[in-house]
């Protein structure tokens, strides 16, 4: 039974097969032909049997095993390698059907190569996940033909395997030494000047040998008529907050990415920054309540638990409740912080119903809302009109964009920072807003 289910006839065959009919049909009008029809029947089973006795004589003919990374970067291309190994001592033809997960959608996938005999070959191609979650891999299928290409012997390896599929890892380390770097242009990172102290202050005290005149303090040495400086201490570690909308705003798809995952990828990365620059780190995500919530701590253990918490956000795309979002940071965040946002705002309408509550926090800490442009719209008012509807469509995509800037303009105009950026350059500008505020000293 398994002979049976493990062999199959290949498309050389059926072709030689056709050409047997073709000729018996000509024997009936030139009657010479029909024995040598024979013959080449006979010949097609011979050669049918021989194949069949070469590839089954072997008990292990050809060895297969699928290689994965331990767990796939989610929006990224991750190469998923095949270790091939030829125990013939004849070269072979091999086509490989693996079975990928159903979330790529791919029901075509086959990959055609030979392999010398005796050898091993390492054959690899590349997939991109679009959402995060378990992804299984069914039988990797290699059927294997000898050179006589009659018939292919199939072997199945690697039935269900489990991987799972996290937040962006790759760009994780891609930009893991990219605010240290001495060349940052290069990667989209300014580098910006640092303004006044890199120490905090911490009391005026009177002037003894070795101290540095810089820091003298003239107005309380007029006051106690001696020489008094300032001292300053170490800057101490800043608090920041990573608060990610998984509301239906962030729903919007984007080569194959929702704007959650983008801000997902984005946080994962950016709180690794935080951590290298000293920073405590923290994040929660929010809809119709608060979640996910990563207290802010600098920890070695801190970035696995970030990402396994980023892993599992989970969302039905409901609408986002800013006033809970408020009452929890006011209860919850007690030292002045830096929080960063993402969120999606379309419209000025849509701003000015949450205004209130980012006011609020705004009060009393830094706050940094990062949402998106609509970059399809683009095209639509680069794109030359001929017709009344495409001017209209021209229209609506140039006063959607100028609202965008105007969100920019109503949020400055409270004190609250913000990064309007496409999603795929979302971490960089992320990562550009976060040196810049830390540079300034202004948290």
């Amino acid at each position: 039974m398994k002979f049976i289910k493990s062999l199959y006839l290949n498309n050389f065959f059926f072709y030689v097969l056709l050409g047997i009919i073709g000729l018996f049909i000509c024997a009936f009008i030139f009657p010479n032909l029909y024995n040598a029809v024979w013959l080449i029947v006979l010949g097609l089973v011979t050669f049918l049997g021989l194949d069949i006795l070469i590839l089954y004589l072997a008990r292990t003919g050809l060895e297969a095993e699928r290689i994965t990374p331990e767990k796939l970067s989610n929006g990224d291309l991750n190469t998923i390698r095949i270790n091939l190994k030829n125990h013939y001592n004849f070269p072979v033809s091999v086509k490989i059907i693996d079975e990928i997960p159903f979330q790529f959608q791919v029901r075509d996938f086959k990959i055609v190569k030979s392999i010398k005999a005796s050898t091993q070959k390492e054959i690899s191609y590349e997939l991109r996940p679009t959402e995060r979650g378990e992804y299984h891999f069914g039988a990797l299928n290699v059927y294997v033909s000898s050179p006589l290409k009659l018939i292919a012997r199939r072997f199945a390896f690697d039935k269900d395997q489990m991987v799972p599929t996290y937040p962006s890892y790759i760009q994780l380390r891609k930009y893991d030494l990219i605010a240290f770097s001495n060349n940052l242009f290069q990667y989209g990172i300014k580098k910006i000047r640092r303004i006044g102290h890199t120490m905090e202050f911490e009391q005026i005290k009177e002037y003894v040998q070795g101290d540095d005149l810089r820091t003298l303090n003239w107005k309380a040495t007029a006051k106690r008529n001696s020489l008094m400086v300032n001292q300053f201490q170490d800057e101490k570690s800043q608090t920041v907050y990573m608060a990610i909308d998984k509301g239906r705003v962030m729903q919007m798809p984007f080569d194959g990415l929702s704007l959650l995952d983008y801000a997902i990828n984005s946080a994962l990365v950016l709180s690794n920054v935080i951590l290298k620059k000293q920073d405590k780190a923290g994040l929660f995500s929010f809809s119709k309540k608060v979640e996910n919530r990563v207290f802010a701590e600098r920890r070695a253990s801190q970035m696995q638990k970030i990402l396994e918490t980023l892993y599992n956000v989970k969302t039905d795309f409901f609408e986002s409740d800013y006033s809970r979002l408020y009452v929890d940071i006011k209860k919850n965040i007690n030292q002045r912080s830096l929080i960063i946002l993402y969120t999606n705002f379309e419209t000025m309408d849509g701003l000015n119903r949450q205004l209130p509550y980012l006011k609020g926090i705004a009060k009393s800490h830094l706050l940094v809302v990062v949402f998106f442009q609509n970059t399809e719209l683009n095209s639509i008012i680069n794109k030359k009109t001929s017709t009344i509807q495409e001017v209209y469509d021209k229209v609506i995509a140039e006063k959607f964009m100028f609202e965008k800037r105007l969100i920019v303009n109503e949020l400055k105009k409270y004190g609250i920072h913000s990064v309007l950026t496409q999603p795929e350059n979302l971490t960089l500008d992320a990562i550009n807003k976060y040196l810049e505020i830390k540079s300034r000293g202004i948290l």
